[in-house]
């Protein structure tokens, strides 16, 4: 553009990207006349705003009552992370894992949130591993691989 200054008054939009109006209801010679492409009476016919509110299907019972609700999510509900044995084995060292141990292994998110230890995999080395709660079968795996299982107290 060189050293030209570019003024707000002098922009334009591109050439051919503007369209003039529609011009409707002038008459039936112009091929929009009568009712101005508008259709025959109702509520979208009519001049002024024609917003009817979201859902709305014209009076016909509309989708979200005519669906089944399903189930109840308490508001109360307590959800753990889930860690299984098997992860807590090969990713991570030394001869005891807490939940700082497990986030810096990238086996959970957080390590402020609860976090549950799960059976599955098999635990290759003695182990004390901290977490908020255990399933049976873990304790039992971490047992018979001469570990232990510590319960996380106020988290």
């Amino acid at each position: 553009m060189g050293n030209e200054q570019v003024h707000l008054a002098d922009l334009k939009p591109a050439e051919g990207s503007r369209k003039p109006d529609k011009r409707v209801g002038r008459g039936s010679g112009s091929g929009h006349g009568t009712f101005s492409g508008r259709g025959c009476k109702g509520t979208k016919a009519r001049s002024g705003t024609h917003t009817m509110r979201m859902g709305f299907e014209g009076g016909q019972m509309p989708i979200q009552r005519r669906l089944p609700g399903r189930g109840f999510v308490s508001r109360n509900r307590v959800t753990y992370q889930l860690v299984d044995l098997g992860g807590i084995s090969s990713r991570t060292a030394g001869d005891r894992v807490d939940p700082e141990a497990l986030h810096a292994a990238g086996l959970i998110r957080l390590s402020s949130r609860l976090v549950k230890v799960l059976a599955d995999g098999t635990l290759t080395r003695a182990v004390t591993i901290v977490a908020d709660k255990f399933s049976r079968a873990a304790r039992e795996k971490i047992a018979a691989a001469g570990g232990t299982a510590e319960e996380r107290t106020g988290a």
